[in-house]
């Protein structure tokens, strides 16, 4: 198990890969709930036009304000994962805490009106791996580390600089 926060697994969307299908918001339904219904879903897609498409879940934050805005002590998280716990006995279903997450990764659940997140499908029998990246048809979905998330973003500037780099290269060459 992580014990850093920088080692804490979460789930991250490729807008490139998404096609906005929704399968994996139905998985995690059936995964959790025992039913088909998206609305009861703990991670969900946006839709930002005809193809621009993101699944958001929780991130894990290192300090989160959801924990810490919440009225009755009711959210808590677990320090080797960092995945949110919600005790339904104490959550009133006010959504002071879906207001203060950046990422709008917690629900209101619509028939208990409490809050719920995603739990990397810790709760289900799916041996350590969320079913929504095991079930995305594109790829677009990864349960990594925020460290390999941030290797790939370099990797991917890098890319972009040496890309235009040659394309500046060979307008000048071609001037010439």
């Amino acid at each position: 198990m992580a014990t850093r926060p920088q080692d804490r697994k979460f789930i991250v969307s490729n807008p490139e890969k998404c096609s906005g299908c929704s399968i994996c918001e139905y998985v995690c339904s059936m995964a959790n709930e025992k039913t088909f219904n998206p609305n009861k879903s703990r991670i969900r897609v946006i839709n930002r036009g005809l193809l621009t498409n993101m699944a958001v879940a929780c991130r894990k934050c290192e300090d989160p304000v959801c924990v810490a805005s919440c009225p009755k002590n009711a959210l808590s998280q677990e320090k080797s994962t960092g995945i949110i716990r919600v005790n339904e006995h104490a959550c009133t279903g006010c959504g002071w805490c879906i207001g203060a997450c950046s990422f709008g990764a917690l629900n209101l659940h619509p028939e208990k009106k409490i809050v719920y997140t995603c739990n990397s499908c810790t709760d289900t029998n799916s041996k350590g791996e969320p079913q929504c990246i095991a079930w995305c048809t594109e790829g677009a979905l990864q349960y990594v580390t925020a460290e390999t998330l941030a290797q790939k973003a370099r990797q991917k500037i890098v890319t972009q600089l040496l890309e235009t780099r040659e394309t500046s290269k060979e307008k000048t060459e071609n001037k010439q």
